[in-house]
């Protein structure tokens, strides 16, 4: 049927004719606040490349949770910057990092919020790469038992979910391993699977102070250029434990979330990554564009996708907007 019979525009005239036939509903559960933790107390440091992402000492971030709670953000991810650093970012595992106190104070507080802690050694590495090094070269298999002992001491914590960044070969295998020998097995592990070697990241070496002291991290994250890869990525990540999968970044891999979506059988997160929300904050300063709008479309856009989570720096403002 064809015009002028069919007019597409018929149910366009009205918002609740829109509102009635929408296809895609971004919703407040889609939403995962990123949240960066350091030592110290009384400490807010703004990020000049994030505008309106700070550091903060656990007596701050619980401030800040306390607002991603009255806004009914179902969770949150925790990033750990350390007091110092080593060659094997042994404060990653501290019993008394700053991760490993704020999950605890924050599941005190609200045992309800999801946890997610994110497992790297960029943060805590004096090199900024995610693992053991032999020379230049990052060593996968040694790395793997310090990730593992990372993630337990997260778990200890009162972590949720465990989600591994690094992007060794191995990694949720050697974590599941390790959480369920030490009585963990309800700890939920969510993969960084689809991990690309991007260059949205740069707002979050500020953030993270995660920048490798040399090189790059193409050895281990994806390129760009790859689409089936990240399908066997993920493959490989769910035969070794994982109950979900992430693609990062996201708006400019819309089609690999639909690819993993369709293909893998897990719940599926998108990372709308700082360089995208740093992109949008800069452009609407400018007057340029409409922010909470281009905010919202490309939030809306990863759900289309198929992502039923989105990690998001824009989640309390998007959580504001959707209430």
């Amino acid at each position: 049927m064809y015009f002028p019979v069919y007019r597409p525009r018929r149910f366009r005239r009205t918002e609740n004719l829109r509102r009635m036939i929408r296809e895609t509903r971004l919703d407040v559960d889609h939403l995962v606040y990123p949240l960066f933790v350091m030592p110290g107390k009384g400490v807010k440091n703004p990020v000049q490349s994030m505008p309106g992402v700070f550091q903060f000492s656990v007596d701050q971030l619980i401030e800040e949770v306390r607002s991603v709670v009255a806004l009914d953000i179902p969770g949150i991810i925790l990033f750990g910057l350390p007091e110092k650093k080593d060659e094997i970012g042994s404060e990653a595992w501290a019993d008394n990092g700053p991760v490993q106190q704020a999950v605890r104070e924050i599941k005190r507080l609200w045992p309800q919020l999801t946890v997610i802690t994110d497992v790297c050694l960029c943060e805590y590495t004096s090199h900024g790469h995610c693992g053991i090094l032999e020379g230049n070269e990052v060593q996968n298999d040694a790395t793997l038992e310090l990730l593992a002992r990372v993630a337990l001491s997260h778990a200890k914590a009162g972590a949720d979910i465990i989600a591994p960044s690094d992007m060794m070969d191995g990694r949720v295998s050697a974590i599941r391993d390790a959480l369920d020998e030490n009585g963990f097995d309800q700890t939920a592990i969510l993969a960084y699977s689809a991990k690309y070697c991007s260059g949205f990241y740069g707002p979050f070496r500020d953030a993270a102070d995660s920048a490798p002291k040399f090189g790059d991290r193409r050895s281990y994250q994806m390129d760009p250029a790859n689409g089936a890869e990240a399908l066997r990525e993920v493959e490989l990540d769910i035969e070794e434990g994982a109950d979900m999968v992430m693609v990062k970044p996201a708006l400019s891999y819309l089609d690999i979330i639909w690819r993993v979506k369709a293909e893998c059988g897990r719940p599926v997160a998108a990372y709308n990554v700082s360089g995208e929300y740093s992109m949008i904050k800069a452009a609407a300063a400018n007057g340029w564009i409409d922010g909470d709008r281009v905010m919202m479309e490309v939030l809306t856009s990863m759900v289309r996708a198929g992502a039923d989570l989105i990690l998001t720096y824009f989640a309390k403002d998007a959580a504001a907007l959707l209430r």
